[in-house]
């Protein structure tokens, strides 16, 4: 059984750091995301990283954001500086296997960037 726990979220300043980590236990995966929805808005993409270390960012997050995994502990992490109150949103840990195919969300965090 796949389960994805997600910590790290809460409540800081604009201009503030936060620190997301998903912890996966059950399988391993090739790809490992993160995305985000905010009220009223579509779930986006904010970043993925692959078992290689390739990764890929929203163009809004280049420079602020950062994402990382620890395959030792297949855990996938996103550091994210200088943040904006737009950067408020709920945060979903994804991952996934291209062959056979298979998806996991994790139950999501709340991040809310507000003075």
């Amino acid at each position: 059984q796949v389960q994805l726990v997600e910590s790290g979220g809460g409540l800081v300043q604009p201009g503030g750091s936060l620190r997301l980590s998903c912890a996966i236990s059950g399988s391993i995966f090739s790809i490992m995301g993160w995305y985000r929805q905010a009220p009223g808005k579509q779930r986006e993409l904010v970043a993925t990283i692959t078992s290689g270390g390739n990764t890929n960012y929203v163009d809004s997050v280049k420079g602020r954001f950062t994402i990382s995994r620890d395959n030792a502990k297949n855990t996938v992490f996103l550091q994210m500086n200088s943040l904006k109150p737009e950067d408020t949103a709920v945060y979903y840990c994804n991952v996934r296997r291209i062959f056979p195919y298979s998806e996991f969300w994790g139950q999501g965090t709340q991040v809310t960037v507000s003075s």
